[in-house]
């Protein structure tokens, strides 16, 4: 016997009247063998002899045929596949929404039209109600209606918070709520939220429903955001405490962003509100440096508002961080002009040491020189001892830029001179990777290792990512001009799990890319050079974008010259067209003769070309035995030559 309870939270919410009784009927209902028992309900309490199945949202296809099958006015197209995806392919909502489009016989235009204007408004139909109506009875049930007044308002910030709520952080986002975990508990078990990696959320359709019409009259969201402003009102810098604590912005920041957009577009004269822009921007650029929607209104504040010069330097630094130095200078021009004209010397100063360093980075040694100068001047008159520092060691990463590797050397010895003993971790950091810089500059390959190394040890001390970060990518280089080709592979593979943004993760692109065309790999180092060089042109960084070019130019004459016999090109696929063949000759040598003898034709200009390298392994010629020109093949070749690059000679 099959007995289907449809809809059965009414029966099964264990606050509801008689529900004891009700639900112990139905639990021996179960236990029956001749009896099949099938519940459908929204809320999880169900007896513990039911096996549960949690029905998922529809897939896209699935959405997609059940639009399609009510909704028959046209034809399926990416602005219907875009609402649905905003209905997060919630079955109930996708059969109404294209119920009420049928009926009304929409054109797709239009229904995109009613969507953008009605949102979930609109998925209501005479016959079958609304999904307001289904909402409202799991809001009457019992269970609910027991969590007490603030509990609808807790639905509401869910529905504000574009992340939803991490679990870990309830305790401190809603203080004034008793038994806060309970309450979420019993949310997810009426299915008005669910959990998904430690996070409570909502599908799209309940987020529409419950989300606050004004959010200046919800009190707990005023709560809410002021747990968030407290949080984001410390300072945040390596040597000060709380560094590491401010890490929870990583897990928070699009739930921050969405929060500050809402409260500045409201509340646009608050200075309490820019200054905690100012402070989230700080946290992002230590923790998680990314862009922000809120650059076009910083940069819209009047130049008498009072946060105006803090927000814009910040949103500089988290230009830098992204790759758009004219971006950074620009907006540090600005706030410069706004603090020497309100008279803040410590700010002139400090936005001189990052003006110094963005013209840096845009090839402009002589003018960061002179603003690292000025800076330094300020801070003496101040007798700021680390403020000197700071903009010593920007002034030496000008001079180093510029090539006056002994000036920036000695530069930096003055600024470790001025360093206290405790406190000062990030800018020895600084100090032992600049130090290296200038040792790499001057070939001295071991020295550069050990100052990198040191500031690597320093930075993992105090939990400096991107520090790290910035030295693992110059270990990398490092390593690949040496040609100790594992070892760079190592550094890159270090430095990948700390990538925060697509200008880092370009970066580590065109690394990669370096490493595989020097290991003949010319197909995936084309591969990935393509896709920095996309990334790095949708950014606008011209010099990057350069030197990917650069590569993608040799990499592409490598492959279109490169000919083995006419037929095989490096990891097996073809080439194009032939070239005048050259000879390479391998020495016979015993424990493997089998391997050791090839000849391969290929171009003198490939040769060259692919070969120079690997200049350690072009070694005197000794002894030769040729086989048969078209025997050999350079996919053969080359495991040979890096086991055995002693071995190597040629002749043209």
């Amino acid at each position: 016997m099959l007995i289907v309870l449809d809809n059965a939270e009414s029966i099964l919410d264990l606050q509801g009247t008689s529900a004891q009784e009700i639900y112990a009927v139905v639990e021996e209902l179960s236990h029956f063998s001749n009896i099949c028992l099938c519940i459908t309900s929204r809320i999880s309490t169900i007896p513990p002899d039911c096996t549960t199945l949690n029905i998922p949202t529809l897939s896209m296809e699935a959405a997609c045929d059940t639009f399609s099958h009510i909704y028959t006015h046209a034809e399926q197209c990416d602005l219907v596949n875009k609402i649905l995806e905003q209905l997060d392919f919630h079955p109930l909502s996708i059969t109404l929404l294209a119920t009420v489009a049928q009926h009304s016989g929409w054109d797709t235009n239009r229904l995109a039209r009613e969507w953008e204007r009605q949102r979930t408004g609109m998925l209501h139909v005479r016959h079958s109600g609304s999904l307001a109506a289904t909402i409202e009875l799991s809001l009457a049930s019992p269970m609910f209606q027991e969590l007490g007044p603030d509990a609808r308002a807790l639905l509401g910030i869910i529905a504000f918070l574009p992340q939803g709520v991490n679990e870990d952080n309830l305790d401190w986002l809603f203080p004034t709520i008793p038994d806060r975990t309970s309450v979420f508990d019993k949310f997810c078990i009426l299915s008005l939220t669910y959990r998904s990696n430690g996070v409570i959320t909502m599908l799209a359709p309940l987020r529409d429903h419950f989300y606050p019409q004004d959010p200046m009259t919800s009190p707990l969201l005023h709560t809410t955001k002021d747990s968030y402003l407290s949080r984001l009102s410390v300072d945040v810098y390596p040597d000060k405490p709380g560094y590491e604590e401010a890490r929870w912005i990583t897990s928070e920041d699009v739930n921050v962003e969405h929060l500050l957009n809402v409260f500045t577009s409201i509340d646009t004269g608050s200075s309490d509100i820019w200054d905690t822009c100012a402070h989230f921007m700080e946290h992002l650029y230590w923790h998680k440096p990314r862009p922000v929607t809120l650059g076009p209104k910083v940069e819209g504040l009047s130049d008498d508002h009072p946060s105006k010069p803090e927000c814009m330097f910040h949103l500089s630094q988290l230009y830098d961080s992204i790759g758009n130095f004219l971006g950074c200078k620009k907006l540090l021009i600005h706030a410069l002009k706004l603090w020497r004209e309100r008279g803040n010397d410590r700010q002139v100063a400090q936005t001189l040491e990052c003006l110094s360093d963005a013209n840096r980075e845009l090839d402009l040694y002589e003018e960061g020189m002179e603003q690292a100068k000025e800076g330094l001047g300020i801070y003496e008159q101040l007798g700021d001892a680390v403020g000197q520092a700071e903009c010593l060691i920007a002034l030496a990463v000008a001079l180093w830029g510029g090539s006056h590797l002994d000036a920036a050397e000695e530069t930096l010895s003055r600024a470790i001179n001025l360093l206290p003993e405790e406190g000062s971790q990030f800018l020895v950091c600084r100090c032992q990777h600049v130090l290296g810089l200038i040792c790499y500059s001057r070939g001295e390959a071991g020295k550069a290792v050990h100052h990198f190394e040191a500031a690597l040890g320093v930075a993992s001390s105090f939990g400096g990512h991107h520090q790290v970060l910035l030295i693992r990518i110059c270990l990398a280089r490092l390593s690949l001009e040496h040609g100790k080709l594992d070892d760079a592979q190592i550094h890159i593979g270090q430095a990948k799990p700390l990538v925060a943004n697509s200008y880092q993760l370009a970066q580590g692109m065109h690394l990669q890319a370096r490493v595989f065309h020097k290991q003949l790999r010319l197909q995936e180092a084309k591969s990935e050079a393509l896709r920095a060089a996309d990334i790095f042109e949708k950014l606008g960084i011209v010099r990057d974008l350069e030197w990917c070019n650069e590569l993608l130019q040799d990499i592409r004459e490598e492959l279109n010259d490169l000919v083995i016999s006419g037929e095989s090109g490096l990891n097996g696929r073809p080439l194009e067209t032939p070239l005048p063949p050259a000879h390479i000759y391998f020495p016979l040598s015993s424990g493997n003769r089998t391997t050791a003898s090839m000849v391969a034709s290929i171009s003198s200009d490939a040769f060259h070309r692919t070969f120079k390298l690997h200049p350690s392994t072009l070694m005197p010629f000794t002894a030769t035995t040729i086989l048969s020109p078209d025997a050999p093949l350079l996919p053969r070749i080359v495991p040979y030559m890096s086991s055995y690059p002693s071995s190597l000679a040629y002749v043209l």
